[in-house]
């Protein structure tokens, strides 16, 4: 361990930039709705105003600056680059040590509402010590300076991190989105020392066609139909981060505005309800990981990167015990049969609710999951 090395690291963003912040809200030079229904185009304009003066008039960041400090933030040094890590102890004899990665265009903001149920659970259910960094180039972590920093060292660093850093000789991963990407690319390279790995997207191959002849189920049959209607008008912006993020990140970068537009039309299109099933204030402070340490551009680069490294994405399934949560709302919904040729699968539920932002969605159902899994694992 090098403990020595660990900085603390409060986040704290000036008076000065929140002053800022406000200004360039309230001076936005607003675009005319074009004649689509409501996000049928993009972001719903007369929703994003109403937030964007939420976010100016009402929004208290010092708040929920100082429930974030509370996890114990410091930086820790991996590879070159500072890793901004958020931790929550159980103090429970036998807790489980828990790396829990998040993705674009969320943060560690996302799990709010599943820490306590993971650190102090009800009783039958096992306890965790959570592990949540920023990945590199989000939030108020460090940036890369030099290009490679796609999910194969990415989870290479996090591996670092967990043994070398703090200490852990076995512990578990779990994430979706890109914590989904990296957690599987770890799972693989360091699979020794993982005890499990919970995801709500797994990883498959995209042979849809050969589902489709495979007398789907009607739920199948639904899971096929979203993703086929994501082909054909969801994926575009993964296509612009992966070619030319930093054309796209300057307007991001200068109006706050134009970053909540890309970042909910993502909130309201990947959810299951849209964006009335988040509270006001998550959805801001989620924001602000990008916003104030100006991250709209690193961040992105994650998909830059991941083109450059093919096998961060596509590569054989670890050998490591997978818990697969399937929620309906999810991005690439799956069913069980086509997940377990991909994975060791020890665990698949169909929870009724809840999408790819299913901690902050629905963080009962998500804790409860989590839990269970782990739960059933040998450590």
């Amino acid at each position: 361990m090098a403990e020595d090395l660990h900085r603390p690291a409060p986040i704290h963003v000036p008076d000065a930039d929140l002053a800022d912040l406000r200004e360039r809200l309230h001076r936005t030079r607003w675009p005319d709705p074009l004649p689509a229904e409501p996000w049928e185009a993009g972001v719903d304009l007369a929703v994003l105003r109403e937030l964007c003066r939420v976010w100016a008039d009402d929004y208290d960041w010092r708040q929920h600056e100082g429930r974030l400090n509370a996890l114990d933030p410091v930086l820790i040094p991996v590879d070159g680059v500072e890793l901004h890590v958020f931790r929550a102890w159980s103090g429970r004899e036998g807790a489980i040590p828990l790396l829990l990665t998040h993705g674009w265009p969320g943060s560690v903001a996302e799990f709010r509402y599943v820490i306590e149920p993971l650190v102090d659970p009800v009783p039958g259910r096992p306890a965790f010590d959570l592990v949540m960094p920023t990945l590199p180039g989000f939030g108020f972590g460090g940036k890369p300076a030099e290009p490679g920093w796609g999910p194969t060292r990415i989870a290479n660093a996090l591996h670092t991190l967990m043994t070398e850093e703090l200490g852990y000789e076995r512990y578990g991963v779990a994430g979706g989105d890109w914590g989904a990407i990296v957690g599987s690319r770890l799972a693989q390279l360091h699979a020794a020392s993982v005890i499990g790995f919970h995801t709500h997207l797994p990883l498959l191959s995209n042979h849809r066609q050969s589902w489709w002849e495979d007398d789907p189920t009607e739920r199948e049959r639904a899971a096929l139909d979203r993703w086929n209607a994501m082909d054909a008008t969801g994926r575009a912006y993964a296509m612009i981060q992966s070619t030319k993020p930093q054309s796209l990140t300057v307007g991001q970068t200068d109006s706050p505005a134009g970053l909540a537009a890309w970042v909910l039309e993502k909130f309201e299109a990947w959810s299951d309800g849209g964006l009335g099933v988040f509270h006001a204030d998550d959805l801001l402070t989620n924001l602000m990981f990008y916003w104030a340490p100006r991250s709209a551009a690193s961040s992105a680069m994650i998909y830059f990167e991941s083109r450059l490294d093919p096998e961060g994405r596509v590569h054989p399934m670890p050998d490591v015990p997978t818990g697969v949560a399937a929620f309906p709302g999810e991005i690439n919904p799956v069913s069980r049969r086509w997940v377990e040729p991909h994975h060791r699968l020890v665990h698949y539920s169909e929870p009724p609710r809840g999408g790819h932002f299913a901690a902050l969605e629905q963080p009962d159902l998500y804790a409860a999951d989590v839990a269970e899994f782990f739960g059933s694992l040998p450590r």
